[in-house]
This record gives structure tokens, sequence and C-alpha cells, in this order.
């Protein structure tokens, strides 16, 4: 099985929400995102199902971290930002293979 030494962590709030994410990411050892403004598409049944009121502007926040850092971080966000929350926060980590552009700090080498 291939280890992958990067996983893509996407986290989708409630418009507002995105500096909130980032914090808690920060806290866990993100050293920053990128925020994408989305639109969700919910209907009345998926309310329903999940008890909650979803609100149609979303912001996408997407955020490179080290593997070993992810679990750390997504576990957070559940706590402080999940569906739970106000942010009405759901976050998700996929495998990433290969990145170019960023400098790795000692922790990451």
């Amino acid at each position: 099985m291939m280890e992958f030494q990067h996983e893509a962590i996407f986290c989708i709030v409630n418009d507002g929400y995105s500096d909130a994410v980032m914090e808690v990411a920060k806290k866990h050892g993100a050293r920053g995102g990128t925020v994408i403004s989305a639109r969700g598409t919910a209907t009345k049944d998926a309310e329903k199902f999940f008890g909650i009121t979803v609100q149609p502007e979303k912001e996408i926040v997407m955020i490179l971290v080290p593997s070993q850092h992810k679990d750390d971080i997504l576990h957070a966000l559940y706590k402080e930002v999940g569906l739970d929350s106000a942010g009405q926060g759901i976050a998700f980590a996929l495998p990433v293979d290969n990145v170019v552009g960023i400098a790795q700090t000692k922790d990451e080498a």
C-alpha cells in the first residue's frame, strides 16, 4: 500500500466561518489554506434528515497538510465547526501523491 506524505483536507462551512476553520487547523499543525466561495444545493429532505437548516451560501476551505497532522485537524474541526456548531461544517481528507511549490519545515523533512 502506498504511503502518502500529504493530505488535502476540505472543510465546507456556512458563509463567514472560514476564519474559524483556519484558526482550528493552525492550532493543530496547518500552515495555511485556500477559501473558495460556494453555494449549497441541499433539499428540504436533507435538512430534515440531518436536523439542520441549510444556508445556501458556503465556504470551502482547502488545507494541504503533512499526513501526520490530518487526524488531529479533522477531529478538531468536527469538534469546533462541525454540524452541531453555527458553522455546520463537514470535513474530509484525500491523499495527495505529489506536491510541488511548497517549502517543507524541519518537522516535514
